[in-house]
């Protein structure tokens, strides 16, 4: 599980993030003799002030104070078949299939250059 909010060892389990918490994003559970502080990502307003009123600096989440990225996933990409620029995803290649009959992996610029190929190639009629 990837979590950008933890606590260090120095927590002493006073409770103070979770009493000043405006996004009640933190709580606590007390079962047998084991407190555990839990953190809800979907409610955490990244306000930071968990890690402001903490008295003994426990709370550690500066990757979501910096904003960092987590990747959530990896697909294969379609490039241009003439010059290699990204296009779209293998997997969106595969949905437009599924409609289109013929796809090609051209970008913009290559798709012009081949529409003007295209027209080159059409005799004119002559008029009558």
């Amino acid at each position: 599980m990837i979590t950008l909010f933890s606590v260090n060892e120095r927590c002493n389990g006073c409770l103070a993030c979770v009493q000043n918490c405006p996004a009640s994003a933190l709580d606590y559970s007390d079962q047998g003799n084991q407190r555990k502080l839990l953190h809800n990502m979907g409610l955490c307003a990244r306000c930071g002030n968990c890690w402001r009123i903490c008295p003994e600096n426990a709370v550690e989440f500066e990757a979501l104070l910096k904003g960092k990225w987590d990747e959530v996933v990896t697909m294969d990409l379609v490039r241009c078949e003439v010059c290699g620029v990204p296009l779209y995803t293998q997997n969106l290649r595969k949905t437009l299939s599924q409609t289109l009959n013929h796809i090609e992996a051209l970008c913009p610029e290559h798709r012009k250059n081949n529409l003007l190929m295209a027209w080159q190639r059409i005799p004119l009629m002559k008029a009558q």
